[in-house]
């Protein structure tokens, strides 16, 4: 298999595939389940289940597995033999239709934020149609959605489905509304940019933060760091160019579209993008792209990092979710059209996007919150943490003109009227991007950039797609009764941009007179998870996704739960770990290193009584007074992590902000300023250098 076209998708039960394996009549069934999420019936799912185990057998598998997202963020697979027995010690392989439909792992021991107790211990795999099985490591793998035995989501791709359904359904009702009677359906989609480091393999096993936590508890800044860019967009080294290789052959067979691939700012940093698709199989895909991320570099000696903030001052990584909704006729909704009504189209759309993110920032901002992610945002690059859009000076000031019933420079000096007047040409990239918004409008989708590196995008798109249904449930609603659509719908576009235009900055996000500025605006500045999670029950979020039957309260109760238990539990973690190596690596280092300095200025002075030993006698007496600090701190923070509040969980995790984050990072002060006062021979751990630069060949 030599040509990418003959590799991309060989290990993927694709159309193509099942053109050739299933009659006609089946095949046009899956077909229709796909692109209008029809239900299989369990006839169809025996022909396409037996055509399946057929073709994985061909490709060497011998075993099945539903593969899940549960609420841990990865992925999770129980594999099952297509074996069954048929006596005489004969067997012969098998896969049944309900094999496919549904599986019966155990839900006992995934997060379920109280939906499930321990001993309530089933749980059901549902077969996901619309996104293809594959094959990975010989095993057919079936993409499935993950639900208790009473039917509550516990994973991350029913909600993302259910958003797709409610997106759908009133985006029909407004495309129904301009006269569009041969789309049947509207989907979003998503292009997920995905940002990495690799590192050297030896020197990360020789950093128990690296290995427990993912990101470095410590660590004094290097001479050279990104400074003078040169790491960006520059020549990619050997090694991680055979990495990257593999990577894209190993992604292209199971049909992962990726596209993009260059170093980024930090020494170590990568991105690899995709092209888009379909937001379920875009999630399934990232899923991939970050498990075969890891496998792949063990293969070349080296760590993939995943943490959104693994090297203090250095630029962090994120997942910029680009994010457009189409219908299944091929038309951008959020592209400029050629007449008025496509215009007018165009507007509407993008005014539901702007009422979204203004209804609901509170909600996009959670979707995004771990203790991972609140390292990074606000800083090097990535996006501060108030949710903001930026739509770029033209776009901008066409809303402005019909929001003020003004002319626009490019009418002829017409005042613009929806519906009625070609809009003022607008090509798709007419403005600069702006890095520090968080939610920028790129010509024809909007990108998010807020998401972090190692978090699963169904969060996200779970929000974003719930979200614009409700504007366009709104919009629906009023155009749906009234007498004179075009003007009625003139009226809502201005009243919309009048309403939310607080939600627009084209400005730098990085800017502290921002922060003021929007918060004279209204808009919510969340800095962290526990200051974020309380929204996740506003009444207005909780009608929100109950309305569209996306959760259940039930189930959003859930997430809030999960979401404050995790963030817990890293800095837990994270707190334990930087004990242990503080008190078993780098305070015995620093110790020897300052006796070595005493020993040496002792033994000077009995050769030479009139030697100065300046330098071995101020920095032994510099090393003992870190040394002396950082031990007070290391027992304060344990005795912290001996007695955390009683009460609930929110509770709880301002405690670990407030009283264990914190003194982590007091104590990290007194360590990174060890490590830059103590010789290299003593200390005992690789630097933020050795880490960064580990991958030279």
């Amino acid at each position: 298999m030599n040509s990418v076209t003959e590799c991309f998708g060989s290990m993927v039960f694709n159309d193509s595939v099942m053109r050739q394996r299933l009659p006609k009549e089946v095949f046009q069934q899956v077909q229709r389940s796909i692109i209008d999420g029809r239900r299989l019936d369990s006839a169809v799912a025996t022909v396409v289940a037996n055509a399946m185990k057929d073709w994985a057998i061909e490709k060497g598998a011998t075993h099945f597995s539903h593969w899940f997202q549960p609420m841990t963020g990865i992925t999770a697979e129980k594999h099952e033999s297509f074996l069954s027995p048929i006596g005489g010690g004969r067997v012969i392989m098998e896969f049944s239709g309900k094999e496919l439909i549904q599986g019966e792992p155990d839900a006992s021991s995934f997060p379920s934020g109280g939906l499930r107790a321990t001993f309530e211990a089933r749980g059901y795999t549902a077969w996901d149609p619309t996104s293809y099985a594959f094959i990975k490591d010989g095993i057919l793998c079936i993409p499935t959605a993950f639900c208790s035995y009473g039917g509550e989501a516990l994973d991350k791709k029913t909600p993302l489905l259910r958003s797709m359904e409610a997106i759908n359904r009133q985006g029909l009702r407004i495309i129904r509304l301009f006269g569009n009677s041969q789309v049947t359906s509207i989907k979003t989609t998503v292009g997920p940019e995905q940002e990495y480091f690799l590192i050297d393999r030896e020197v990360f096993e020789k950093r128990k933060d690296l290995i427990y936590t993912g990101r470095t508890l410590f660590g004094a800044r290097p001479p050279k760091g990104q400074e003078l860019d040169d790491h960006y967009f520059g020549a990619i080294k050997p090694r991680v160019a055979a990495f990257m290789k593999e990577l894209n052959e190993e992604l292209w067979k199971l049909g992962v579209m990726a596209k993009t691939e260059h170093n980024e700012v930090a020494p170590g940093q990568h991105e690899l993008a995709p092209i888009f698709t379909t937001t379920n199989i875009a999630a399934d895909h990232n899923q991939l792209t970050m498990e075969l991320m890891r496998k792949i570099a063990k293969k070349h000696n080296m760590v993939c990092l995943l943490h959104e903030k693994p090297f203090a001052g250095l630029n962090g990584s994120g997942k910029h979710n680009n994010w457009s909704i189409c219908t299944n006729t091929g038309v951008n909704l959020l592209e400029p059209g050629e007449t008025p009504y496509e215009n007018a189209q165009f507007l509407l759309f993008l005014c539901a996007v702007i009422q979204a993110v203004d209804d609901y920032q509170d909600m996009l901002r959670i979707s995004v919150a771990s203790a991972a992610n609140d390292h990074r945002l606000g800083a090097n690059e990535a996006p501060p943490a108030v949710v903001s859009m930026y739509l770029g000076s033209e776009l901008e000031s066409i809303l402005s003109a019909i929001e003020n019933d003004t002319p626009h420079g490019g009418t002829k000096k017409e005042q613009i009227k929806v519906g009625v007047h070609v809009l003022p040409k607008f090509p798709r990239d007419t403005t600069d991007r702006n890095r520090t918004s968080p939610f920028a409008f790129t010509g024809n989708k909007f990108e998010f950039r807020m998401p972090g590196s190692s978090a699963s995008i169904s969060g996200v798109n779970v929000v974003l797609n719930t979200a614009v249904a409700e504007s366009l449930r709104q919009y629906a609603d009023i155009l749906e009764k009234a007498e004179d659509f075009e003007a009625a719908l003139h009226d809502l576009i201005r009243d919309v941009i009048r309403k939310h235009k607080r939600i627009l900055f084209n400005g730098n996000g990085y800017d502290e007179s921002w922060l003021r500025e929007a918060e004279k605006r209204g808009l919510l500045n969340l800095p962290s998870t526990p200051d974020c999670a309380p929204y996740y029950l506003a009444p207005k979020n909780l009608e929100l996704f109950t309305r569209h039957r996306v959760y259940s309260e039930s189930e959003i109760r859930a997430r809030y739960e999960i979401k404050l238990d995790s963030y817990c539990k890293v800095r837990r973690m994270e707190a334990l770990t930087l004990l242990e190596m503080t008190r078993k690596e780098i305070l015995p280092a620093a110790s020897r290193y300052a006796d070595s300095l005493a020993e040496t200025a002792l033994k000077r002075k009995q050769l030479l009584p009139q030697a100065d030993c300046g330098f071995e006698t101020e920095l032994c007496e510099q090393i003992a007074a870190l040394i002396s600090a950082a031990y007070e701190k290391a027992k304060r923070l344990e005795a912290n992590l001996a007695s955390p509040p009683a009460g609930d969980s929110l509770r709880l995790a301002f405690f670990f902000r407030d009283q264990v984050l914190s003194l982590m990072e007091e104590l990290r002060k007194d360590l990174d300023e060890l490590e830059r006062l103590t010789a290299s021979d003593f200390w005992p751990l690789p630097t933020y250098g050795e880490l960064l630069f580990s991958v030279n060949d």
